[in-house]
């Protein structure tokens, strides 16, 4: 298997459910705390859909948060221990289901939004979540994606589309075998969006506190 890939994206999932899962619960991440959970919350909020598709739910937080505003909420995930985790916790509809296999066969629903909330990784991947979305969403449906933010993210990398190596640093001991990340520019960001056909209505960049610097990088779209 090639370090650098989707496969090893996934494989590094299925290895760390359990400590994910935990760090959600406990609230470990301070990004998450201070910031990007309220981010993404509140631009879903906004946009007052009546039914989400959660692509990349993992444990299942912000199926859970969104229901309690009242949306009818669907979660979906590639590995198999996020999805019982999400379950067990209830709060709305858990799927199994990997990226390439989303499709009206497998959801046989549409939704007035679509959301991934830091779950695009992968190259491939990703781009099959882009070509699939428009077809699971309702006329005039929305698609928001949160990720980490290209510029702060990329450290002294240079900036161009490209695989980075994973890391776990400043997570607990119980992490390992980091998963590979696929770093994308906001330009080629947004055009998943565009080349797909949807049109770009909002882009957000939250700032982080303490450091004054973006935390991540909100994007919403419309299918035309």
């Amino acid at each position: 298997m090639t370090k650098l890939s989707d496969k090893t994206i996934l494989k590094s999932w299925h290895k760390n459910a359990a400590p994910w899962a935990d760090a959600i619960a406990g609230q470990t991440i301070p990004s998450r705390v201070m910031v990007t959970d309220r981010a993404i919350t509140d631009t879903i909020t906004a946009l007052a859909p009546k039914t989400v598709l959660d692509i990349g739910c993992g444990e299942g937080w912000l199926v859970r948060a969104l229901a309690a505003a009242g949306m009818q909420v669907t979660g979906t995930d590639a590995v198999a221990e996020l999805i019982d985790k999400a379950r067990a916790a209830g709060g709305g509809t858990f799927k199994k289901v990997a990226y390439e296999d989303l499709s009206g066969d497998s959801i046989n629903e549409r939704f007035d939004l679509a959301v991934c909330n830091f779950s695009l990784l992968g190259k491939e991947s990703v781009e099959q979540v882009f070509a699939a979305v428009p077809s699971l969403l309702n006329s005039g449906g929305h698609f928001v994606v949160q990720t980490l933010h290209p510029v702060t993210s990329n450290g002294d990398g240079i900036y161009e589309d490209g695989w980075r190596e994973g890391s776990w640093a400043g997570f607990s001991d119980d992490f390992t075998d980091p998963a590979p990340w696929y770093f994308r520019t906001v330009d080629a960001w947004q055009a998943l969006f565009t080349d797909n056909g949807m049109r770009i209505e909002q882009v957000q960049e939250p700032v982080h506190p303490e450091t004054g610097q973006p935390a991540s990088l909100i994007i919403t779209g419309t299918v035309k």
